[in-house]
């Protein structure tokens, strides 16, 4: 998945601080780590370390890729829970109504506060009966409405209307049991995030840390392209299969067509692309890992993002570094085109994948599509491997997270990252997410393929795109099917002689014409998507 755009990168992108009045680092390597609050205690505690000690990652095997990382005190381990985390992109949010979404085992309601002018995020659950928020309403006071009894909520989770108390009774919409429970929230690089806890002491956390910045996003001389999708497995199986490279050609034979150059001091590759890919890892630490390929230098920055950027068209390197607010204001401007993942865990065996590509010239192949048919060629690509990585979660599941490396023989360099990936979360996570109390830790039940691979549920309902062109799509199949029976009827009522026997041949084949392209749409639009894929990923 990581060649979506190419095998190689270029020099390190580094997540840089969104500038505010208080400059808070973020998560970047190498880094002085700033220990969080752990959301279990109230206790405070703060570690600044710098990166003097290193070790050697390995993979029990001799000839596994080789990896630095640097030492820790034995009992720090990541807080998942003390982490901002994605949760939806703006454009794909409906203002006039709930979203319900899921991360970090917590479900909430995502709403548009008309009186804040700002996106709210709520636990999804009414604190009268527990009915679900997400399934309410915007009233016309802009307040989020539960449809169950009518109790109407504020942007600060107060209670403001219970129709079922009397006028003149006590105000138990004041009591503070009747509040929703609210989480910080806040709108960057067009993506709404969150932090899973209503603790009262994380109201105001965005005073003091911010999500991880990406210029590029905001930066109107690059173009995006961003969508989203819920996957049926975990988290670390998709994060490792997003930092596997050598699987593309295999995975995604036929839909990701790689170039097909041959690169001076590189093996030839075999008949469907793969051959042997040399990858380093430079830095891991609690706050994640960079790492050399080639010219590139992927990044994962923990919890959820993992990027890489091609180099530049004419073989240059660009000039970045983490003092920069904008990579693209000091320096010449060169094509460049940036590829990001970011990975959400949702529940055990569930995942949610938000890409985002960025590109600062213009590319007149893709300007020809719209954004629906741009995500229809990406669930291609994630549906080729999608079954696979669901079967292999249940069998890492089988042999316990604990017993990957015994379990899994990785003897090459390509396979550095996920192995660089499997060592942080055993050296910090104990081998997997800490869910808390939240879950039981347990996979979800197999489904059938046909379940697994359904796109309706797990993308389009989430697209806005996608829903008005499937709706769209849906009328002009109807649309074709009326112009075929009005043909027909045209042909049967014409009295003979008003009609020539031509006229007649091209009316009834209009029909026929018309009726199987009815037929045919979905798969027309398949068959496009596919030369979609070819235009915009062959070399």
């Amino acid at each position: 998945m990581q060649a979506l755009i190419s095998l190689t990168s270029s020099r390190p992108f580094h997540l840089s601080p969104l500038p505010s009045k208080r400059p808070v680092p973020l998560p970047s390597l190498p880094f002085h780590y700033h220990h969080r609050h752990n959301h279990h205690s109230k206790k405070t505690h703060h570690h600044v370390f710098s990166p003097t000690k290193t070790t050697r990652l390995n993979t029990q095997l001799s000839s596994s890729p080789a990896t630095t990382t640097t030492d820790l005190p034995g009992d720090e381990k990541f807080d998942w829970f003390a982490q901002w985390y994605p949760l939806a992109l703006v454009i794909d949010l409906d203002k006039r109504a709930p979203n319900a979404k899921t991360a970090m085992g917590h479900d909430v309601v995502i709403w548009w506060d008309r009186q804040e002018g700002r996106w709210q995020v709520f636990d999804d659950r009414c604190p009268h009966r527990l009915a679900p928020l997400s399934e309410g309403q915007v009233d016309p006071w802009g307040r989020l409405q539960c449809v169950y009894h009518g109790w109407c909520f504020d942007g600060a989770g107060s209670c403001k209307h219970i129709p079922q108390a009397p006028p003149n009774g006590p105000p138990v919409q004041t009591f503070k049991e009747a509040c929703a429970a609210v989480y910080p929230c806040v709108e960057q690089n067009k993506i709404v995030w969150f932090w899973p806890s209503t603790n009262p002491e994380y109201k105001d956390i965005l005073m003091k840390e911010r999500p991880p910045y990406i210029p590029e996003l905001d930066d109107p001389s690059y173009k995006s392209a961003m969508g989203t999708r819920d996957l049926p497995y975990g988290y670390e199986v998709l994060m490792e299969n997003l930092m596997d490279p050598a699987h593309v050609p295999y995975a995604h034979h036929g839909i990701i067509r790689l170039p097909k150059r041959e690169v001076p001091g590189r093996a030839k590759a075999d008949r469907e692309g793969g051959f042997p890919i040399e990858i380093t890892i430079e830095t891991l630490n609690i706050t994640g890992f960079l790492a050399k390929q080639g010219l590139g230098y992927p990044k994962f920055v923990a919890p959820c993002i993992f990027y890489a950027m091609p180099p530049s068209n004419d073989g240059s390197v660009s000039a970045l570094n983490i003092q920069e607010v904008s990579s693209t204001k000091s320096q010449p401007k060169q094509r460049r085109h940036l590829l990001i993942f970011m990975c959400i865990p949702v529940s055990p065996g569930r995942s949610r994948l938000i890409w985002v590509f960025l590109r600062n010239f213009n590319d007149r192949v893709e300007q020809l599509f719209p954004r629906w048919m741009n995500h229809v060629v990406m669930n291609l690509i994630l549906d080729s491997d999608l079954y696979l990585l669901h079967v292999e979660e249940h069998k890492i599941a089988k042999v316990g997270p604990s017993n990957w490396q015994k379990a899994c023989f990785v003897p090459t360099k390509s396979d550095t990252l996920v192995v660089a990936f499997r060592n942080w979360l055993r050296k910090y996570s104990n081998n997997q997410v800490d869910w808390g109390t939240l879950s039981t830790g347990y996979l979800p039940p197999t489904a059938t393929k046909e379940q697994l691979m359904d796109r309706y549920w797990s993308h389009v309902v989430q697209c806005s795109s996608c829903r008005v062109a499937l709706k769209g799509l849906r009328i002009f199949e109807v649309f074709l099917q009326v112009i075929s029976i009005a043909f027909i009827a045209i042909v049967a009522a014409a009295k003979q002689g008003l009609m020539s026997n031509i006229t007649r041949i091209a009316f009834a084949s209009t029909a026929v014409l018309c009726f199987l392209a009815s037929r045919l749409v979905p798969v027309t639009t398949r068959d496009m998507s596919s030369y979609i894929t070819k235009l915009l990923y062959s070399s």
